[in-house]
């Protein structure tokens, strides 16, 4: 493998992206890059091994090109599992080019990875990258505050819903703007992000994160936002049933890796 070409992907992406999704002028919003690894349960330790390159040299470097936060995570709950998940932020399509840019001459970085995957075994069975930018009613990444000592790791729940048309996905963006978001907050549901897909799979889509104390805190949030008059309302306003504007919703259950820095 060459060295120079690791993640050039997903620099060609961010090329796609910016050539089909212009950005608002003016406008400040995050892009986040999701990276799916997807793995194999092998007697090789497949999933320790890449876990360690993640924790050790990638997140040291992409801080050090400028991206962040980042958040590394397992499945434990999900479909297509086991996989591990990279989520990193970057101020924008730009920044997250000239990220990608730096990453690729980091030398520290690209001696690692050689390393790492000149070793005997796949590294991963496949890798995906999704790009999304975040929404302009939630403009950013908003890391959680730091968990009291000797409090149980958090879960986070990924949930990428979506829609039948570009139209139906910006009534659902709305909808998230115009009160959702503000639900979600009052109901015990902090969100992490929202995006939406600008490059990726099952488009036109949206992704958000939120987390939870515990699966049990989940299973209590959910409900309180679901019971609650003023998602009620806000689901019965004429054109915005999920009937009509969400056509399927994929959840995944993650728990962050000891070094994430969203955790």
């Amino acid at each position: 493998m060459q060295r120079r070409q690791l993640l050039s992907s997903a620099a060609g992406a961010a090329t796609l992206a910016m050539s089909s999704n212009a950005q608002t002028p003016g406008a400040a919003r995050a892009v986040f890059e999701l990276r799916y690894f997807r793995l194999r349960n092998t007697t090789d330790n497949q999933r320790g091994r890449l876990t360690t390159w993640l924790v050790q040299n990638t997140l040291p470097a992409l801080q050090r090109a400028g991206a962040g936060p980042i958040g590394l995570f397992a499945a434990s709950i999900a479909p297509d599992s086991p996989f591990l998940l990279a989520i990193s932020s970057h101020a924008s399509l730009a920044a997250y080019e000239q990220n990608m840019a730096k990453l690729l001459a980091d030398e520290a970085f690209l001696g690692a990875s050689e390393a790492f995957f000149s070793q005997p075994g796949l590294p991963f069975q496949r890798m995906e990258t999704h790009l999304l930018r975040a929404f302009g009613g939630f403009p950013s990444l908003v890391i959680p505050p730091a968990p009291e000592a000797g409090q149980p790791a958090r879960l986070f729940e990924l949930r990428i819903y979506e829609s039948n048309s570009p139209l139906s996905l910006m009534k659902k963006i709305g909808m998230f703007e115009n009160g959702e978001i503000d639900i979600f907050k009052q109901k015990g549901l902090p969100p992490v992000f929202f995006g939406e897909t600008i490059v990726g799979d099952r488009m036109p889509n949206l992704t958000y994160m939120v987390w939870h104390d515990s699966l049990t805190a989940r299973e209590a949030n959910w409900r309180n936002f679901a019971t609650s008059p003023e998602w009620k309302k806000l689901a019965a306003t004429p054109g915005l049933s999920d009937g009509e504007i969400v056509s399927n919703i994929t959840t995944y259950l993650l728990s962050p890796i000891n070094g994430s820095q969203i955790r």
